[in-house]
């Protein structure tokens, strides 16, 4: 067992893992944290001082917190307390924050400081990522939140034929307009972006590093996206340019990773969290799809093994959102372009109880009333 003066070196490294997620920095370089003291019995009490004490945010700094410093060899108990900063701990904030949003100043997409952006990532093609993104987009819309979906898989675009969508992107001024495709019993249509709405199908994209990053920056810049409570967005597979541009254009980014019950595309899926967390993004959570599926006779299959999102889960320090199982109504509506989060089912309440867990746990909606995103929309406003 490390001893505790180790062990508080190790939590303190492991908390640069939590970021504030409308700042877009962790909480240890924005002095959050007050304080760390590990016991000799594995004990770790830690204080993450709060910007203001109705912070909406409370509960999730906590659990990012708690689940963080758990995942460190050694550490047996957490406890977590909160305050509150003081005036000039909470200018010292404000530099921070704004010397970040110069760092990004060259691009400020058409979203409200109230958007949550969620980006779904993979270590991996072939685990489902965009169907989970699809449908995750749907089963948020139709608990009446406005939900933007941008589908940066600029090479392997899908989410236009998931979605039996086939329009073009119109003008507005100098913006382009998403493609709404309207959802029964939403109270608003869904806004899509997508490459596939500017090329054909068929149709191979051959661009790479600056071009790519330039087109994902068109779609966050040039885009008339409107008051948005979520924007999800599709990424590639890996951990490529568009990952690392997106960190730097939109450091208020969120990161879910998608990955399948299997060893190997856990590790791999893994690659995807660390590459976010050393670009200063929050990873929310875990939603594992591809877990195993019960039969109509009650016989209970593994196909592709089981465990590898509650692993990487624990590895990483985050909540597994949810488990998907294999299914083939999933492959069936995708070909038909009707998100199965639309119908009923297994599979629609899957995605009804993983939406649930987004709304309340995992990134609630922002509320504007309170906590940094006071703070972020001032940074904003002064940098014109």
């Amino acid at each position: 067992m490390a001893r505790p003066e180790e062990l508080n070196d190790l939590v303190l490294e492991a908390l640069r893992g939590v970021v504030d997620p409308e700042l877009g920095d962790d909480v240890v370089s924005l002095g959050m944290v007050r304080g760390v003291e590990a016991a000799p019995d594995g004990t770790v009490r830690a204080e993450i001082a709060l910007t203001v004490a109705s912070c909406p945010l409370r509960s999730q700094l906590r659990e990012d917190v708690e689940r963080s410093v758990r995942s460190v060899p050694g550490v047996n108990a957490v406890e977590v307390t909160t305050g509150v900063m003081t005036k000039e701990e909470r200018s010292e904030l404000m530099s921070r924050a704004r010397l970040r949003a110069q760092e990004r100043s060259g691009v400020m997409p058409d979203l409200p400081p109230q958007t949550r952006v969620l980006a779904v990532a993979s270590g991996k093609g072939g685990v489902g990522k965009s169907s989970v993104t699809v449908n995750l987009a749907v089963a948020l819309a139709l608990e009446g939140y406005r939900v933007g979906l941008l589908d940066a898989d600029v090479w392997g675009h899908s989410v236009p034929r998931l979605l039996g969508m086939d329009g073009e992107i119109a003008a507005r001024g100098k913006k382009m307009v998403p493609v709404e495709r309207p959802l029964p019993g939403a109270a608003a249509p869904l806004k899509v972006i997508s490459m596939g709405f500017l090329a054909d199908e068929d149709t191979a994209i051959m661009w790479r590093g600056l071009v790519l990053n330039r087109a994902v920056q068109h779609f966050l810049e040039d885009v008339a996206w409107g008051d948005l409570d979520y924007l999800l967005v599709d990424l590639p597979p890996g951990t490529g340019d568009i990952q690392m541009g997106l960190a730097r254009m939109l450091p208020r980014t969120e990161v879910v990773i998608v990955t399948t019950p299997p060893l190997a595309a856990e590790k791999v899926a893994g690659r995807a969290a660390d590459m976010a967390r050393k670009g200063h993004l929050r990873v929310a959570g875990v939603i594992e799809n591809m877990s195993p599926f019960v039969c109509d006779h009650g016989e209970e299959y593994a196909l592709f093994g089981r465990g590898g999102g509650a692993r990487l889960a624990a590895a990483v320090g985050v909540p597994l959102i949810g488990e998907i199982p294999l299914h083939p109504d999933a492959a069936a509506a995708g070909d038909a372009g009707e998100p199965v989060a639309l119908g009923d089912g297994p599979l629609a309440e899957r995605f009804r109880t993983i939406a649930a867990r987004v709304l309340t746990e995992v990134a609630p909606p922002v509320e504007m009333s309170g906590c940094t995103a006071r703070l972020l929309e001032a940074v904003e406003q002064a940098l014109g």
